[in-house]
């Protein structure tokens, strides 16, 4: 069976039951944080209006709805740290838990500023990397040296801090803008977060079954309790029709975390970090897809269209709610293949991994999702 060693012998399942409680608080504090977002939007006329193009509800919509994850998030992640207070390794912990939540922070109003101001591209590249950097301060980067370990060579910590760099922030900048274009139909991004947070919630509790890390266990079962319980929150407002986005504010956020979590499974096996890549699968796909069919066809690379998986599936007459279901359904494959080649071999699992993105290339093709209609 491939999950028959899902479960280690070093810590029993139940040692994550300890940090549920970042959940419930989490859910909470989004959940009436998102209600009172609503309301400020409105009063304060903070609305998404529709253009008949790209944005098509019917009518103006609030913002502000990733303050209420980020309240939700922040809440959750502060009661983590209390209960690692007396954890031999809390102070690495801390300081990783509260580098994320910093960075996150910054994504959240870098993305704010651009919903209120419409600032441009390079601003907001500007600020991811500042988000980015935030990991890079806090020591979280990639484990290199376990790669090039399989080939018999040695990396000395600086340059593997000095490579780190950059793949830190490639993960930023990719995951966050992924994300903020995922952004486009009621429920869609929220959700397919939720799905992709659940599977590294899993991923990260088989890790920690098998003790790999005194610091990294923990801190990767808080932050995504804390984010699924910041989402779940937020989704009851958000789900169609909605009654409040999440706006540049949200997106760029949930993006950041995924960064952060894809770079906390990159600290140890290979293997972890790819299964990671895959289970977030469907963003990299819908980017992949508007980016390509753009170029393709000529069209301005960063100017939106209706060229996302997402957007093609409406046009095609298939309804909202069976599209966005649709989304979790693919989200729910890619985490399912991920979680599956995290226990193989890791050659196989590169195999594997080659495979999956080829079969989605070639289906898009087939099925006519880089096809442009004026």
């Amino acid at each position: 069976m491939i999950f028959s060693e899902f479960v280690g012998p070093e810590r029993p399942l139940s040692w994550s039951l300890q940090f549920w409680p970042v959940l419930v608080c989490s859910f909470i504090v989004a959940l009436a944080a998102t209600w009172l977002c609503k309301k400020i939007a409105l009063k304060l006329g903070i609305v998404d209006t529709p253009d008949n193009l790209v944005k098509t509800h019917k009518e103006p919509v609030a913002y502000l709805g990733g303050i209420g994850i980020l309240a939700g998030l922040t809440v959750g992640i502060l009661g983590g740290i209390v209960l690692l207070k007396d954890t031999p390794a809390f102070d690495k912990s801390l300081k990783w838990l509260l580098g994320i939540l910093a960075g996150g922070g910054i994504a959240c109003f870098v993305g704010l500023v651009d919903d209120l101001m419409d600032i441009k591209p390079w601003q907001k590249f500007s600020g991811q990397i500042v988000a980015a950097i935030a990991l890079l301060v806090v020591g979280i980067y990639p484990g290199l040296h376990h790669w090039t370990g399989y080939f018999g060579w040695d990396m000395s910590p600086t340059v593997e801090m000095a490579l780190g760099i950059p793949i830190v922030i490639f993960f930023v900048l990719g995951s966050t803008n992924s994300l903020n274009l995922l952004d486009g139909l009621d429920g869609l991004c929220g959700g397919v977060t939720a799905v992709i947070t659940v599977a590294f919630l899993l991923l990260s509790i088989h890790r920690a079954t098998w003790g790999f890390s005194e610091t990294g266990d923990p801190v990767r079962i808080i932050v995504c309790l804390g984010l699924v319980g910041g989402v779940l929150g937020f989704l009851p407002f958000n789900r169609h029709p909605a009654k409040i986005f999440m706006g540049d504010a949200g997106s760029m956020l949930l993006g950041f975390m995924m960064a952060a979590m894809m770079m906390l499974f990159a600290e140890q096996i290979p293997r972890w970090w790819m299964a990671s890549i895959i289970i977030f699968g469907l963003p990299i796909l819908d980017t992949a897809t508007a980016l390509v069919r753009r170029f393709i066809h000529k069209k301005p690379l960063f100017v939106s269209d209706r060229g996302h998986i997402y957007d093609q599936m409406i046009d095609r007459g298939i309804p909202l709610k069976k599209t966005v279901a649709i989304s979790y359904g693919l989200a729910g494959l890619y985490a399912f293949a991920g979680l599956a080649m995290s226990q193989v071999r890791t050659w196989y699992a590169v195999v594997a991994y080659v495979a999956v993105f080829a079969v989605s290339a070639v289906v898009i093709w087939k099925k006519g999702f880089l096809k442009y209609d004026k």
